[in-house]
């Protein structure tokens, strides 16, 4: 079967910067077989219609006046079930030792976490297209190389393809964005009480059914991987 991905991070700076402004790195997918895009994609759009959203929507944009319109994306996705899932991964500042773990390379250490991210929701004969938010990096191999990772690492799978793309072009990886974002928010601790975002994140938990926190592996719609790095219980 084939699937495409969708990818897009929030605070990255938080696993280099002196002064991060959240405490907790978080990137973030959204999962769905292929042959669901365009109908995906078609709904969306249709949505942006009727409450007339002209350009980019993301988590940043998140405003009282376009509530119902992030509310409605979020009811979109929880009414594909589990054919359109979530997942992310969360890494807290303290715990990551860049010299120990990463070598002192931040950005070799982003895309190991990307590599985590990925390579656990991998399953053996699926085809996958991978998109990841256009992102400026020093060292031009890093998706070349996570590519050649996770081909190594799934060899029954086909990973067909891992690019960047920018995220005004792909409603898909704006729609991750607005995930990645509401999870985001909830671990670091960043809402504001009766804020549009903070309505939009008690949304997405009242059709969860529960708060925003790590869930197990097996845990299928909306599953937050809290990494540890170095181990422990």
């Amino acid at each position: 079967m084939k699937f495409d991905v969708y990818c897009d991070e929030s605070y990255p700076d938080a696993i280099h910067s002196h002064a991060p402004l959240g405490k907790r790195l978080v990137i973030g997918s959204l999962w769905l077989p292929s042959e669901q895009r365009d109908e995906l994609k078609h709904s969306i759009h249709e949505l942006r219609r009727i409450h007339k959203i002209g350009g980019e929507f993301k988590w940043k944009k998140v405003s009282p006046s376009k509530l119902a319109f992030y509310i409605n994306l979020v009811d979109l996705f929880f009414r594909q079930g589990n054919e359109l899932r979530f997942r992310c991964i969360s890494v807290e500042r303290r715990r990551v030792d860049l010299m120990t773990f990463l070598q002192g390379d931040q950005e070799l250490g982003f895309y190991k976490f990307y590599y985590q991210l990925l390579h656990h929701w991998i399953h053996d004969f699926n085809d996958y297209s991978i998109f990841l938010d256009c992102k400026r990096n020093r060292d031009s191999s890093r998706i070349p190389v996570l590519m050649r990772c996770l081909k190594c690492a799934n060899v029954t799978s086909n990973i067909r393809n891992l690019q960047s793309v920018r995220s005004e072009e792909s409603v898909l990886v704006q729609l991750s964005d607005i995930l990645t974002g509401v999870a985001s928010a909830k671990l670091n601790g960043t809402l504001m009480d009766g804020g549009a975002k903070c309505l939009l994140v008690d949304a997405v938990e009242r059709r969860l059914g529960h708060e925003i926190r790590p869930t197990l592996k097996s845990e299928q719609k909306f599953n937050v991987f809290e990494i540890i790095p170095g181990g422990g219980w």
